[in-house]
């Protein structure tokens, strides 16, 4: 099975440790982004995962395709062009700190990419499964576009589509993400969000929630996606459910709703103690795809996507280098972390 991911990869930059950037004379240097961490995630699962992306043909550009190209991914149809490669700094949070993530995108290679840069027709060439998140439309100049072509190649050739919503306010705001992601998600199949995207898009919101106080009603959240089933069409709901209780401690879930059965699984709840949970998101959407395209069923598929991303907390950087026995393991309620000899 053959699963193409599409979007943009970026240097992360980040303080030592737990520096806050003020006191940081230095930065540790690593490449991610949503649709190159889902496509690291699949790679190291053993599925043929394919990553395309726009990079400025220079040496970091070639460095961000080394990263992901280091776990196997194919990065044959990567576009090569533009001015520069994106960056983010991030700033991890401690205790009732908040981590704090700056975007220094603008102009990108990606972000200033055409819709004749991409020849969808080879692209999707073999492909079972194309994913993308709403970061990538949210760029701008194109990017919708180049979207909703990928999508309508998808839906004329009978390949499976996921989405991650991942709103970022920072990008666009609600009423533009509404506007484009109206248009792009009826041709979703699987749809991704967290408890806050859904309403931050679409307004849609579960009864009974607060996610500023970290107060969550996962039964709400069934509520949610039948909305979201009844409004776009889509086949599958996945939503992450995060308690937050401090920068480091976080209660982590999720639920796959099936709009076939019209049944919602949800998953055991992990207290996470975080070492880096930028890319936990990703990590969950990689784990779904997995699960989904072996078979698994609705309460096996949701399992094993959250047990994916609990893992992933405990990893520095973005990817999720995991593989599908250790998630396995987890899933099954091996979870004290005991060493292994």
């Amino acid at each position: 099975m053959k699963v193409v991911t599409f979007g943009e990869i970026m240097m992360r930059l980040n303080p030592e440790g737990y520096l806050r950037f003020a006191q940081a004379d230095k930065f540790e240097a690593s490449y991610a982004g949503g649709e190159a961490n889902v496509a690291v995630s699949l790679a190291n699962y053993g599925v043929d995962a394919s990553f395309v992306t726009k990079l400025p043909e220079n040496p970091l550009g070639e460095a961000a395709r080394n990263a992901v190209r280091h776990f196997g991914v194919d990065t044959r149809d990567i576009v090569w062009g533009g001015k520069r490669l994106g960056l983010y700094f991030v700033e991890k949070g401690a205790s009732q700190r908040a981590s704090k993530v700056v975007y220094d995108r603008a102009g990108s290679s990606i972000a200033t990419a055409s819709r004749r840069d991409f020849d969808w027709a080879g692209i999707f060439k073999d492909a079972d499964w194309f994913h993308f998140t709403g970061i990538t439309p949210a760029l701008g100049g194109e990017m919708p576009e180049v979207c909703l072509d990928a999508l309508k190649y998808c839906r004329e050739h009978g390949i499976t589509v996921s989405c991650d919503l991942n709103y970022r306010g920072k990008l666009w705001t609600k009423q533009e993400a509404g506007k484009v992601m109206a248009e792009l998600v009826p041709y979703v199949d699987v749809l991704i969000a967290n408890e806050a995207d859904a309403a931050d898009v679409f307004g849609i919101v579960g009864k009974g929630s607060d996610v500023e106080s970290g107060k969550l009603n996962k039964l709400g959240y069934v509520s949610v996606a039948e909305q979201l089933v009844e409004r776009f069409g889509v086949k599958k709901v996945a939503i992450t459910l995060r308690t937050s209780l401090s920068a480091f401690d976080n209660l982590w879930a999720g639920m796959l709703y099936d709009a076939k059965t019209q049944k919602a699984c949800f998953s055991t709840e992990y207290k996470v103690h975080i070492v880096d949970r930028v890319g936990g998101g990703d990590s969950f959407g990689g784990g779904l795809i997995y699960a989904l395209l072996s078979g698994k069923e609705t309460q096996a598929a949701i399992d094993f996507a959250v047990a994916a991303s609990c893992l992933k907390h405990s990893i520095e950087h973005d990817f999720n280098l995991v593989s599908v026995q250790e998630v396995e393991a987890l899933a099954a309620g091996n979870a004290s972390g005991r060493v292994q000899r």
